[in-house]
């Protein structure tokens, strides 16, 4: 297996706590589940993967540590990264932005010579709107843990199997 890094922004932990459930269930050590706000280049460099993960506030926006966090991607060398994207959202109170910070990171890496893999469709999930969202599949696993958290577990299920496989 490539040697992963979870790389998680959290303001509640909720985030946090979904880093940590994929890292389990992938058998990633706790000690390659890092909190965005201490990224650095040298971090990025010895990683051959990198699980993104974020919340997203207000209306559509990156989780706060994230946008020093984006600044160390771009001045990074992601050739040949493997990039999978997981996010939280709030399909009901914020319907019209529902997880729009995984699109915010895709948007900003998506031509950097990365291999980004995990997407999810978009049918089970409801929500008026996400610039997460391209041809009706997200960009990365989208999860609303207060609105639909009896969907979560099986969401992450669902992808980690997915992204399995090019993490091999």
């Amino acid at each position: 297996m490539k040697k992963i890094g979870i790389f998680y922004g959290s303001s509640t932990g909720t985030t946090q706590g979904i880093a940590e459930t994929i890292a389990s269930k992938l058998g990633v050590p706790a000690s390659d589940v890092i909190d965005v706000s201490k990224m650095n280049a040298d971090m990025v460099k010895g990683y051959e993967a990198l699980l993104l993960g974020t919340s997203t506030w207000g209306d559509g926006e990156l989780q706060d540590d994230w946008y020093d966090g984006v600044k160390v991607l771009k001045d990074s060398d992601l050739k040949e990264k493997t990039i999978a994207l997981f996010g939280c959202g709030d399909s009901e109170s914020y319907c019209d932005t529902f997880c729009d910070g995984i699109g915010i990171i895709y948007e900003d890496i998506k031509d950097s010579g990365c291999t980004i893999v995990g997407k999810v469709s978009a049918k089970d999930y409801s929500f008026s709107s996400s610039i997460a969202v391209i041809d009706g599949m997200f960009v990365g696993l989208a999860l609303d843990d207060i609105n639909e958290s009896d969907k979560t577990e099986e969401r992450i299920d669902a992808w980690v199997n997915d992204i399995k496989n090019h993490l091999a």
